[in-house]
């Protein structure tokens, strides 16, 4: 891989501390999940009929428009990114800024020329059709979007996602839209599939709204023929998909959804207290209605040397530094004093959080 990210490195090699605020997706979740006796031998080309019948249920589309994998939705964005560009065969794509870097990095894999739309924080990272269609000719093939945003969390409407989707019918580009945040409120947020289900492709999982990091399936919806085509993709490259991982999506998707939905809501006073104490303090930061991260203004000019100079030796306590999500097209670490503060791994049951909050003012102000 030419292009890594310095981000994921950051991320794992950073020492355990003891207030992380690192996580974007919920953590401690166990589910008593009885199988029977399950056939380990058989294998589906085209996805558990079953795990595909409920997917579609779930996000109001017909099967023929879900492909699964057991790639998670990181391996579902670089597999429908590197998919997308073969079938284009353009050599210029988008993707917005700021953004999380492994999107970016997949994108400049297969894209020499990658421009850059920018969602202006004193816009309140309104998704801008107009800035756009500056960006994009004939010669794009693909843009990249989120959908809650990332690091934001704004969400945008089906308006704009309808001017976008204008200009990739007008120019032919396809436009490929992360909403796995979007699971969070996944009935209030529209998919970018359902705005234009020629050009748009959404990719999500269930990992940040359920816990489910460890399940590890991937889903994207596409136009049939893309289906198609991403089933055929997956067979010469990595064979069938996990058939056990689609057993326990259908099991979960069947009869745990109650359960995964409850676990959810847990989160919510966390958040309350969360946007309390940042209220208190008077940081300025973006609320989020999707999700448990926040982007926080800092009272400190570079918070990337800040949290690994300071805050984690010192404080024991983790934000992800704002510059991760500033990179333009290469790897300088610009100053920012942002931060992302992430809940996930602040356990509702046994909650911290005071402690932990406590020790990120004492960082900030030390």
């Amino acid at each position: 891989m030419k292009w890594r990210s310095l981000y994921l490195d950051w991320y794992v090699h950073t020492p355990h501390v003891r207030f992380d605020f690192r996580s974007s997706g919920l953590a401690h979740l166990k589910v008593d999940l009885p199988l029977g006796e399950v056939d380990l031998s058989v294998n589906y080309a085209y996805g558990n009929p079953e795990t595909v019948k409920l997917l579609a249920e779930r996000y109001h589309v017909k099967a023929e428009n879900v492909f699964i994998s057991s790639d998670g939705a990181s391996g579902q964005n670089a597999r429908v990114i590197r998919f997308l560009a073969e079938k284009s065969r353009k050599k210029e794509a988008v993707v917005e800024y700021p953004t999380y870097e492994p999107l970016l990095r997949q994108v400049q894999e297969h894209f020499p020329r990658v421009k850059r739309l920018e969602r202006k924080a004193e816009e309140d990272y309104w998704l801008d059709a107009g800035s756009l269609r500056k960006l994009v000719s004939e010669k794009t093939g693909l843009l990249v979007i989120t959908n809650p945003h990332a690091p934001s969390g704004a969400i945008a409407t089906t308006s704009e996602l309808k001017e976008v989707m204008t200009l990739a019918k007008e120019y032919g580009f396809y436009v490929l839209c992360d909403e796995i945040y979007a699971e969070f409120e996944r009935e209030s947020i529209p998919t970018i599939f359902s705005v234009d289900g020629e050009f748009g492709a959404t990719t999500t999982s269930f990992t940040k709204a359920y816990g489910l990091g460890g399940l590890r399936l991937g889903v994207t919806l596409a136009a049939k023929n893309l289906v198609d085509e991403l089933y055929i993709d997956a067979l010469n490259t990595i064979g069938n998909s996990s058939n056990i991982v689609q057993l326990v999506a259908a099991k979960l998707l069947r009869e745990k959804m109650q359960e995964l939905e409850r676990h959810k809501q847990k989160w919510s006073c966390i958040k309350t207290e969360t946007e309390k104490w940042l209220d208190e303090k008077s940081f300025e930061y973006f609320k989020n209605r999707a999700g448990i991260t926040y982007w926080v203004k800092l009272p400190i000019k570079d918070t990337y040397k800040w949290v690994n100079e300071k805050a984690v030796p010192r404080y024991n306590v983790a934000p992800v530094p704002g510059t991760f999500f500033l990179f333009k097209c290469d790897y300088k670490l610009v100053e920012s004093n942002m931060i992302r503060l992430g809940l996930g791994n602040i356990y509702p049951d046994y909650s911290n959080l005071h402690l932990a909050l406590e020790a990120l003012w004492k960082a900030v102000n030390g």
